[in-house]
């Protein structure tokens, strides 16, 4: 092994430093005394509580990708790739949290745009550069940063909702608060297609993000509430789960050294000599 452990040793310093302020950031939110999942603004696509469990998943995976950097695959990509992005990224994440957690959503939703833009460049580094070439690189490079990829996705339009949407206590859902749900709920199915078919792999972690925040906007709309966000949630978050399904069967066929023939004109001519 021609690296050593000590190489790019301050930013590995760093990234761990930064971890655990990224993850202390969270636990606060949920440890709290005023729970804030529970007491913060209910707005008409606030999810179920639940739905937040995935950064437990997300802080997870970081933890085995903090000690995966101390490997030569994973100094390549972690150290030599993503770089000083990661720290970034954690600051970004943690100012975030606080700030939403504290209610200054405009705020929030400032930093909820710097947080994707941040996690959309490591993932587009991840994603071109450095295709994984082993278990590691999938499961602690890879995987966590489609789910925080997707995940933040979700973030930006329940921040957006928070900063400038109606109190879904206080407020009955006008048309122009339906509109702009039915909206955001359509790019969040749609862009959980777009994850599931991106590559011939897909990206289904991603896409599973999605789904897994749309079923939990479903959960938490009551039909009391808004039957016309209730439902359009329901019937988005199985359409999003529909795509994750086929997904997952193509990854099945393909690694099973099969294909899916999509058209007759693809399909091998039988008997055609004479």
């Amino acid at each position: 092994m021609s690296d050593s452990w000590k190489d790019g040793i301050l930013l590995k310093i760093a990234n761990i430093i930064v971890y655990f302020l990224f993850l202390g950031s969270n636990v606060y939110t949920v440890a709290a005394p005023h729970e804030i999942y529970f007491t913060g603004k209910e707005t008409y696509i606030t999810p179920a509580p639940w739905a937040f469990l995935i950064w437990s998943l997300i802080h997870l995976l970081l933890l085995g990708t903090i000690i995966y950097q101390f490997t030569a695959p994973g100094k390549k990509v972690i150290i030599d790739g993503i770089s000083w992005r990661l720290p970034l990224l954690g600051l970004l994440n943690a100012i975030y949290v606080h700030l939403w957690a504290s209610h200054h959503y405009i705020l929030a939703f400032v930093f909820a745009l710097f947080v994707s833009s941040a996690v959309t460049h490591i993932y587009y580094i991840v994603k071109k550069f450095h295709t994984a070439t082993n278990a590691g690189d999938e499961i602690l490079v890879h995987l966590p940063f489609s789910l925080y990829h997707g995940w933040t996705t979700v973030l930006v339009f329940l921040t957006a909702f928070d900063a400038f949407g109606v109190n879904a206590l206080t407020q009955p859902a006008g048309v122009w608060t339906k509109v702009f749900v039915f909206l955001a709920l359509f790019f969040l199915e749609a862009t959980a297609a777009a994850y599931a078919f991106s590559s011939p792999e897909g990206d289904l972690p991603a896409s599973f993000a999605i789904t897994w925040s749309l079923f939990a906007i479903f959960a938490e709309q009551s039909v009391r509430r808004s039957g016309f966000v209730h439902w359009t949630a329901l019937a988005f978050a199985v359409l999003s789960a529909f795509w994750v399904f086929m997904g997952v069967f193509g990854f099945y066929k393909r690694s099973r050294g099969g294909s899916i023939i999509l058209d007759e004109e693809r399909a091998p001519l039988v008997g055609s000599e004479n």
